[in-house]
C-alpha cells in the first residue's frame, strides 16, 4: 500500500477509535455552510463529522474488526464519531438531515453491531442521557418517599382525631 493511502487509512482508524459508535451518512448536495452548522451542533455532544474515502473506511473498519457494512458504502460517505451520548448524537444528525432534506443516514455501528437507518432514527427517539438519569433517580427516590408517607400517616391521623375532638368540645 502506498504511503499516502496508509496515511488516509490511519487517519480514518483514528476517527473510528474515538467512540464505540460510527454513523455513516450520505452528504450529496450539502454545502460547506451546512457542514459547518452540523459540526457546530455536533460539537455540543463532543462528536465530529468527517468526510472519508470509502476505500479507506473499508480498510480501516476491517482492520478494527467492525461489522461488514459494504452495502452502505455506495456514493460519497461521511462519518460521525465521538462523544459518549450516542442517542443525543443520533438525534442531532437525524433532526439536522430532516430539516435540510439533502442528506440521509446510511447505517451505523454501535457497540460492534450494524444498525440500519431506521434503527438510527429509533435511537434518536430515545431520551437524552440526562433525562434517563433523572428518570432513574426518580424511580429510586419513589419508594423512600412512599415509606415516609406511610410512616407519617399514623401520627397524622392521631393528630387529626385529637383536633376533631378539641373542635367538638368547643
Amino acid at each position: 500500500m502506498r504511503a499516502e493511502k496508509q496515511y488516509l487509512v490511519a487517519e480514518v482508524e483514528t476517527h473510528l477509535k474515538k467512540s464505540d459508535y460510527v454513523i455513516l451518512t450520505n452528504f450529496t448536495g450539502v454545502t460547506v455552510a451546512d457542514v459547518a452548522d452540523l459540526r457546530a451542533e455536533l460539537k455540543k455532544e463532543n462528536a465530529e463529522f468527517h468526510v472519508v474515502k470509502n476505500s479507506s473506511l473499508r480498510v480501516a473498519a476491517k482492520a478494527m474488526g467492525l461489522p461488514e457494512f459494504e452495502d452502505s458504502l455506495a456514493g460519497p460517505t461521511a462519518i460521525v464519531v465521538g462523544g459518549a451520548n450516542s442517542p443525543g448524537v443520533a438525534k442531532i444528525v437525524t433532526d439536522y438531515f430532516k430539516a435540510k432534506q439533502k442528506v440521509e443516514v446510511k447505517a451505523a455501528i454501535l457497540s460492534q453491531k450494524l444498525l440500519t437507518a431506521d434503527d438510527v432514527k429509533a435511537l434518536a427517539a430515545l431520551p437524552s442521557l440526562d433525562a434517563l438519569r433523572a428518570q432513574l433517580l426518580g424511580l429510586l427516590n419513589q419508594p423512600g418517599t412512599m415509606l415516609v408517607r406511610v410512616l407519617n400517616a399514623i401520627p397524622q391521623s392521631v393528630v387529626n382525631v385529637l383536633q376533631a375532638k378539641i373542635r367538638a368540645a368547643e
